[in-house]
C-alpha cells in the first residue's frame, strides 16, 4: 500500500526546512477517499467545466449540470441529454463539446476509466488527451485528485509555480521548463509539494 498523504507530508518536513515551514502552518496533506471506479466520469466531467472559471461561477454551472442527470452521472446519460439543455445550463460551446466527446469516447470503450487506475502517469495522461479539450493539466489533476497518484508534478500550473517561488525564496516566478528539476529532490512524492505549493499561492503575506 502507498503511503497516505499525512505520512507524507510529516516525512518530508524532515527533510526540508521549506515543507517543514509549510507543514506546521498548514497541516499535514488531507484528501477526501478517491472515488469509485463508476464516478470517474463524472469526476472528469466536472473536471472540464471547471476549467478557466472561478470556483463560484463554475459550481453554479456544474451544479445546474448535474441536476439534469438522476441518479449516476454516467457517459450514457450525458449523451441522453439534448445539447440545447446542457447550453443552457451554461456550458460553453467548447466545454459542451469536450464533455459529449469525453462521453462519446468512454462509451464506445476508446477511454475505459473502469481499468485506467491500472496504467502509469503517462500512459493515464496519453490514454485521457485523445479526448477534446482534456490537456496535460486536466489529466495531471485526475492523477492527483481521483487517483491520488503521489508523484504528480504539473509544471504548467500558475499556482504551483507561484506558490513555489513564494515558499522558496525565489527572485522570480520559475516557467514550466525550470519548475521541472526543482521537484527532482522531491520524487516519488511531488504530488504533495504540489499541494502545499497551492497552499503557499492561496496564504496571503503581511507586507
Amino acid at each position: 500500500m502507498p503511503r497516505p498523504h499525512r505520512e507524507i507530508s510529516l516525512l518530508l518536513a524532515e527533510r526540508d526546512p521549506v515543507m517543514a515551514h509549510l507543514v506546521d502552518r498548514h497541516g499535514p496533506m488531507h484528501l477526501p477517499p478517491p472515488p469509485r471506479a463508476s464516478q470517474r466520469f463524472e469526476q472528469l466531467a466536472r473536471s472540464i467545466a471547471f476549467q478557466q472559471l472561478a470556483g463560484r461561477a463554475a459550481s453554479t454551472i456544474w451544479g445546474r449540470v448535474r441536476a439534469l442527470v438522476p441518479g449516476e452521472f454516467t457517459a450514457e446519460s450525458v449523451l441522453s441529454i439534448p445539447e440545447g439543455d446542457l447550453a443552457a445550463a451554461g456550458l460553453s460551446r467548447a466545454k459542451l463539446a469536450s464533455i459529449r466527446d469525453l462521453a462519446a469516447h468512454v462509451a464506445d470503450g476508446r477511454v475505459a476509466l473502469e481499468r485506467i487506475g491500472r496504467l502509469s502517469d503517462d500512459e493515464v495522461v496519453a490514454h485521457l488527451t485523445q479526448v477534446r479539450g482534456i490537456g496535460p493539466w486536466t489529466a495531471q489533476m485526475f492523477l492527483m485528485f481521483t487517483l491520488h497518484r503521489l508523484d504528480v508534478w504539473p509544471t504548467g500550473d500558475l499556482g504551483v509555480r507561484i506558490g513555489f517561488a513564494r515558499a522558496w525564496g525565489l527572485p522570480t516566478q520559475p516557467g514550466p521548463a525550470e519548475l521541472e528539476p526543482l521537484g527532482d529532490p522531491f520524487r516519488p512524492y511531488r504530488s504533495v509539494v504540489a499541494w502545499y505549493c497551492w497552499r503557499a499561492a492561496d496564504t496571503v503575506t503581511p507586507d
